[in-house]
């Protein structure tokens, strides 16, 4: 009895780790491994494994992070409970409805124009059904599980197996290309890089609430066995994006030796498609991308109502929820270059603040002090702000930091912050 119990909480745990992954697989996630592979060529693979570390490692760490802590308002307030919630609130805004909700809808689109037409009363159609259906489905949270877990998440599997096969069965080309120039010398460093590009531990702080809803459905409902299980559905949605990401990338290397010239992620994928299966395969590669849009689309909707419910529990969640998806098609139709115009900084300002935010609740004990917390968020965030948003001279002189030009400034006034918290 014991034995098929745990046989059972085990199959349950798995579909909610399943459902993370479908949570976190979305366009992005589809477009930059297969980039990878085409510019890495025959270094494809120690690319790919600085790839994983910073695209897989840094977001599940992120999961585990405010597991933790339990839940990212509780993470961010170990700094101040004021900083906690102007955070929050930004994480929320800047990767849900003013970026990610808009783009899984014109994303998953644009994949669907060599099929239907490019037109503006077919796209305004496509993403009122897309959101409609999508809030549909994230309008009872805690049954994602049964919705992206067990349905749509093993669907994009099979889709992206299929396309994986061919690619094994029949080779556009007899292997991989000649790496560019970025990657020749150190394609591990230049993988890390790529990976820190998708920005997905920012999608990691969003999601904790939602996967703890879903484990509460499925009957985990102590506090401590919540995060236990919400780290472990990180694990197995990080094994599984790793399977998925090493998947992409071998196709990528092998279409970017068969079509040379490929310049995003989504071209390098048409090319193979194309090339292996030829009217069917733009079929299944636009199944792809609208699966996984949508699965990206559900969670983030889910995510950020959740939050918002909480924090205004005057408000239902069903009309939150209803407001960011209406609000998310008008911006996906009329609005979305100048919502992105704003959103993208804030993103790169607030970003490598959630990582040392990660960094930090992964310290030994001894070392969490407040005046760490403070400082390392206050000095990291004096970088970041001033080398994302427009600040004249000040910007400047940010930019001008060690490791600026890759993007990672911060990093240097981040360890001085953490390393004189650690003297006070």
């Amino acid at each position: 009895m014991h034995d098929s119990a745990q046989a059972l909480r085990g199959k349950k745990l798995l579909l909610v780790g399943f459902t993370l992954f479908s949570m976190f697989f979305g366009a992005g996630n589809l477009i930059f491994p297969p980039f990878l592979g085409a510019q890495a060529g025959t270094v494809l693979w120690p690319a790919f494994v600085g790839f994983a570390v910073s695209a897989i490692g840094l977001p599940i760490a992120g999961v585990a992070a405010v597991a933790r802590a339990g839940g990212l308002p509780a993470l961010a307030g170990r700094v101040h409970p004021r900083f906690a919630q102007v955070f929050a609130v930004l994480v929320y805004l800047s990767i849900g409805p003013c970026l990610a909700i808009p783009r899984t809808a014109s994303t998953s689109f644009e994949m669907l124009t060599p099929l239907v037409g490019r037109s503006t009363p077919g796209q305004f159609i496509y993403s009122l059904v897309f959101f409609a259906a999508a809030y549909f489905v994230a309008l009872k949270p805690e049954k994602l599980t049964q919705r992206l877990g067990r349905i749509l998440c093993p669907a994009l599997l099979v889709l992206i197996v299929v396309l994986f096969a061919g690619c094994i069965l029949r080779p556009a080309a007899p292997g991989y290309g000649t790496p560019a120039e970025a990657y020749a010398a150190l394609p591990a460093a230049q993988g890390v890089l790529d990976g820190y590009q998708t920005m997905d531990a920012l999608a990691a702080l969003n999601f904790g609430a939602v996967i703890a809803l879903n484990l509460q459905a499925v009957g985990i409902t102590e506090e401590a066995a919540v995060r236990r299980g919400t780290i472990r559905a990180g694990l197995i949605a990080g094994g599984m994006l790793l399977v998925v990401y090493a998947m992409l990338t071998h196709i990528g290397g092998i279409s970017g030796a068969a079509f040379p010239g490929s310049g995003t992620g989504a071209a390098v994928l048409t090319a193979l498609a194309d090339g292996l299966f030829g009217r069917v395969g733009q079929v299944l590669l636009a199944a792809i991308f609208v699966i996984a849009c949508f699965n990206t689309c559900v969670g983030l909707i889910a995510s950020v109502g959740e939050y918002f419910h909480e924090l205004l529990p005057q408000l239902p969640y069903p009309a939150i929820a209803a407001f960011f998806a209406l609000m998310s098609m008008l911006l996906a139709n009329i609005g979305l270059a100048g919502i992105l115009s704003l959103s993208v900084p804030v993103l790169n300002a607030i970003y490598p603040i959630a990582i040392i935010l990660i960094v930090v609740e992964f310290l030994p004990g001894r070392f969490q002090r407040t005046s760490v917390w403070r400082l390392g968020i206050l000095f990291t965030a004096l970088q970041s702000i001033p080398a994302a948003l427009p600040f004249g001279p000040l910007s400047a002189l940010m930019n001008a930091l060690p490791l600026s030009s890759l993007g990672f400034g911060w990093l240097l006034p981040a360890l001085i912050g953490i390393g004189a918290g650690l003297l006070i």
